[in-house]
């Protein structure tokens, strides 16, 4: 390998490694996404001119952050014929300390996330933007995985970064007083990348790796910023979730239920951090949402046969869940568990009282699981109407694929 390719090389790695925390500094120094983005491409840029003959600084991550932040100063300079005030700009940026410690970076990281999900956005740019520009994802990508036409997707970041310059969006962590508020629109936006890989909503495939590996990492970086207890609660329900991912599908993609799955393949490194993390968050006395469906996640984990779940213990978490952030999806998901714990004809009897008030109507898991309890209890008729409502409304291939499975099986 020439010594040329072994720099690219390696400047690829920093790239990879480094990118996103030089971005969400350069956006701090320079106030704003698109000069920050032009300025860290031209610091890489220099970085593979420079280092073959100069050699790679010992703290590449400053010296980047510094050559981006020049290099947007001369930017603004040169623009400053057709604007005036680029000259202002590009001297206040001048005026900022140089280069900037490894706290002020990570802080930079916490900004950035809390910028990108301001509640003044709406949910689907917080989304959009917290991908493209915390996570680095492409916007074809992002596009891909929530079903929008990259154009619609680009157009709705443009919007979101216009929003955040006309609104004057404070490039900040919030305040403690602003806190919990604004770090729930930071953990939902993270869940929601997360479901999506967990669960494409439709799509060939069961689950995007890529989405919820991102989620995970965004996760741990709120976490080591800013240890909360529904920060930990929340990483422990998707590590827990994702500790299942191997066993969810079959060699040729079909989905494979949590009951018949084979526990061997479940990652026992993910279980163990996650029944820490869940420890944690409960023994702080601040229950939440998330650590509340961790325990849950918990429960299921520790049961080495699905004859062993404690579905005592479920039941119970999902009323308590129902109590704290009442939904009726949760009461779904308490109605399943009580057809274990006590029997289908138990859980059928919840169910339908839930499908009568039409929140679920169009939901096809809450169908499937009804047309699941009526074949086991042999009310044949009433299943397959079920099944066939499920598959009206399903939009994901092996789901598909096994509610018509389920189907032939009646007879």
């Amino acid at each position: 390998m020439t010594e040329s390719h072994q720099m690219q090389r390696q400047v690829d790695a920093i790239y990879r490694a480094e990118s996103r925390r030089v971005f969400a500094t350069l956006i701090r120094l320079l106030g704003d996404f698109d000069l920050a983005e032009e300025a860290l491409h031209e610091a890489f840029a220099v970085a593979m001119e420079q280092w073959p003959h100069q050699g790679m600084p010992a703290k590449p991550r400053p010296w980047l952050v510094s050559v981006g932040r020049f290099r947007a100063i001369d930017r603004l300079r040169r623009r400053t014929r057709f604007d005036a005030s680029l000259a202002e700009l590009a001297q206040q940026i001048e005026a900022q300390p140089d280069l900037p410690s490894d706290e002020d970076v990570e802080d930079d990281r916490l900004r950035l996330i809390f910028t990108c999900c301001h509640p003044a956005l709406p949910q689907e740019a917080q989304v959009a933007l917290t991908l493209r520009e915390v996570c680095g994802l492409k916007t074809e990508e992002i596009a891909s995985a929530f079903l929008v036409a990259p154009p619609t997707l680009a157009q709705r970041i443009v919007r979101a970064k216009a929003k955040i310059r006309a609104a004057g969006i404070p490039y900040q962590v919030p305040s403690i007083e602003d806190l919990p508020d604004r770090l729930e629109a930071v953990l939902q936006v993270i869940y929601l990348v997360f479901n999506e890989g967990y669960a494409a909503s439709s799509g060939p495939s069961l689950t995007r790796a890529d989405l919820s590996g991102e989620a995970i990492r965004l996760g741990r970086l709120v976490l080591e910023l800013l240890p909360d207890p529904e920060v930990m609660g929340l990483l422990a329900l998707m590590l827990l979730q994702e500790s299942r991912r191997q066993a969810r599908t079959s060699a040729t993609g079909d989905l494979i239920l949590l009951a018949d799955q084979d526990r061997a393949l479940w990652h026992q490194g993910q279980i163990a951090e996650g029944r820490s993390l869940v420890q944690q968050a409960l023994s702080s006395g601040q229950v939440g949402p998330y650590g509340i469906q961790a325990a849950i996640a918990a429960v299921h984990a520790e049961a080495a046969d699905p004859a062993a779940t404690d579905w005592a213990q479920i039941v119970g978490l999902y009323s308590l869940l129902a109590q704290i952030e009442p939904s009726p999806v949760v009461q779904l998901n308490r109605a399943v568990a009580v057809a274990m714990r006590d029997g289908p004809e138990a859980g059928l009897q919840l169910l339908d009282e839930i499908l009568a008030e039409g929140d679920l109507a169009h939901y096809h898991l809450a169908h499937a699981a009804r047309a699941d309890l009526c074949r086991q209890l042999g009310k044949t008729a009433g299943a397959k109407v079920s099944y066939q409502r499920a598959l009206e409304l399903v939009k994901q291939e092996p789901e598909r694929r096994f509610l018509e499975s389920r189907l032939r099986e009646l007879v």
